[in-house]
């Protein structure tokens, strides 16, 4: 994703469940007040599951729409890149989904993931129906 659309970095938390939520959506966590949807990216992305660790971290992100989490393994740092090293994700693979760009290294590819594409138009009703209905309760961060 690009850097403008990230809030911050915080640790993983405990999620609360959120009844009748997309698949994608693990749950909610409140920051600060804020009731905010955890989006579990290896599901999106067919991966392995498992579950969250301490160790892992949340991306605090804005799409168009929404606030949301994402669960990642860890964060590294922030890679800069010019918009001309930014590839269409065709230009590596074809048929790709929820990914807005390429960028090519010496030792590898980094994918640039479209948070406004992750939730289809049917996944995006079905959440915001699933958050109308959530209360406060979900864990702090």
């Amino acid at each position: 994703m690009r850097l403008a659309a990230v809030q911050r970095v915080v640790r993983a938390v405990e999620v609360t469940p959120l009844p009748k939520a997309p698949l994608i959506v693990l749950g909610v966590i409140n920051v600060q007040g804020q009731i905010i949807p955890v989006f579990n990216l290896r599901k999106r992305f067919s991966l392995k599951q498992r579950e969250i660790e301490p160790s892992n971290q949340f991306i605090i992100a804005t799409t168009r729409t929404r606030v949301v989490a994402l669960v990642v393994d860890t964060v590294v740092g922030v890679i800069e890149r010019l918009e001309k090293e930014i590839l269409a994700p065709a230009s590596i693979l074809s048929d790709v989904e929820y990914v807005e760009g390429v960028t090519k290294f010496e030792d590898g590819i980094v994918f640039i993931h479209d948070l406004g594409g992750f939730l289809s138009l049917d996944e995006a009703n079905q959440l915001d129906e699933a958050l109308k209905n959530t209360q406060d309760g979900a864990d702090h961060v």
